[in-house]
């Protein structure tokens, strides 16, 4: 059976708790955490209390967590996602391993299904092999932190990003070494709007490294997160295909731009999921 969660990201105009107690009301069986500064902020002073306190929570409410990476301007107040683990200055480099092993450490103590990161966006010229160098040197730092606390870490292709597509997550891979505990988080959307292979194809092809699913609606070439039934993916074929890969994770709804309706399009979300999933 088929377990739905919902981004945080999508509830950034309600306070953590109350998200948590919505999102357990309406029925859902997790949640991916975005870590940002009203949502459980990395740097804040009084970190292990508050962590603490959300593991209970969870705990109480049953919910099942992922951790997530992408705030938007945790790091730089001026810049969207900036620095990134492929930014051009070694100390913008370094300030995003940071806060990767800290959302690795959280992840530890909330016993989270996975962590979840993305390579970032390439904003000066630079080849492709100092790209993918900048990338696998970051990566190998955080895996070092997550293998050694026993997280797994998700990687996830963004279009518009370093590593895009399912193919380039693969090569990153391989420069890895393919390590234990380093697998793909996979956006429905983002395969509808960049790859080449049908949705459901797309998760047959990462079925072996799946540790974590995203989950909304879109149109080819566009990325923009789109309500369900709003985009053009059929979602019966994918939901068969996310359960015959074996996958046991939870399938998070992702609308970051949704949070000023952040309750009846999370109501709305689950009750078309469910459909869809029972759908012959």
């Amino acid at each position: 059976m088929t377990r739905f969660g919902y981004g945080t990201n999508g509830f950034a105009d309600h306070r953590l708790e109350d998200a948590l107690a919505i999102l357990a009301d309406l029925g859902y069986d997790g949640v991916a955490l975005t870590l940002d500064h009203q949502h459980l902020d990395p740097h804040a002073a009084d970190l292990p209390r508050r962590v603490a306190a959300l593991a209970r929570r969870l705990d109480s409410l049953g919910l099942d967590v992922v951790i997530e990476t992408g705030a938007r301007y945790l790091l730089d107040p001026w810049r969207k996602h900036q620095p990134t683990l492929v930014s051009a200055e070694p100390e913008g480099r370094a300030l995003r391993v940071d806060l990767l092993t800290r959302a690795v450490w959280i992840a530890a103590e909330l016993g989270a299904q996975a962590v979840s990161f993305w390579s970032g966006t390439v904003t000066e010229a630079c080849d492709s092999a100092l790209t993918l160098d900048r990338l696998a040197r970051g990566c190998h730092i955080v895996l070092a932190a997550a293998q050694d606390a026993g997280v797994v870490l998700g990687f996830e292709p963004e279009p518009g990003m370093a590593v895009d597509t399912l193919g380039r997550f693969e090569e990153l891979r391989e420069v890895l070494g393919r390590p234990d505990g380093f697998g793909v988080t996979l956006d429905i959307g983002h395969c509808r709007c960049l790859e080449p292979l049908p949705v459901a194809e797309c998760v047959a092809r990462v079925a072996d490294c799946l540790v974590n699913v995203q989950i909304d609606d879109t149109r080819r070439g566009v990325h923009e997160h789109l309500e369900f039934g709003q985009g053009e993916i059929d979602f019966p074929p994918v939901l068969r295909a996310l359960s015959e890969s074996g996958y046991p994770g939870l399938v998070s709804v992702e609308l970051p731009r949704h949070s000023h309706a952040a309750v009846r399009v999370a109501s709305e979300s689950l009750t078309f999921l469910k459909k869809a999933a029972e759908s012959p």
